[in-house]
């Protein structure tokens, strides 16, 4: 058991995918952007009670566009500073 725990610690330290794998801001600029759509989507044609409540603001629309710049701003940011891979830890005895 603790040779096969040994060989995926390995792999996992020379694998530069894992590290970027669960990369948060991958991880929040696809459900920005993929909420921005939905609520886009909801305010492009909103309803009379709807504008109402909102005293003749479009809500929905601004708040979805902007999540959208927000979730394209993250997924932007990973794609021009992708996080590094791990360096290879000191074997014991070195």
């Amino acid at each position: 058991m603790s040779e096969l725990h040994d060989e995926v610690s390995a792999l996992e330290r020379k694998s530069a995918t894992a590290a970027r794998l669960f990369d948060i801001r991958r991880i929040i600029g696809g459900l920005f952007v993929v909420y921005g759509i939905i609520v886009t989507i909801a305010g492009i044609s909103p309803s009379d009670a709807d504008m109402k409540k909102a005293e003749d603001i479009n809500i929905n629309l601004w708040t979805g566009l902007a999540m959208l710049a927000l979730g394209l701003f993250f997924l932007g940011w990973l794609w021009l500073r992708p996080t590094p891979p791990p360096t290879e830890a000191p074997e014991e005895g070195e």
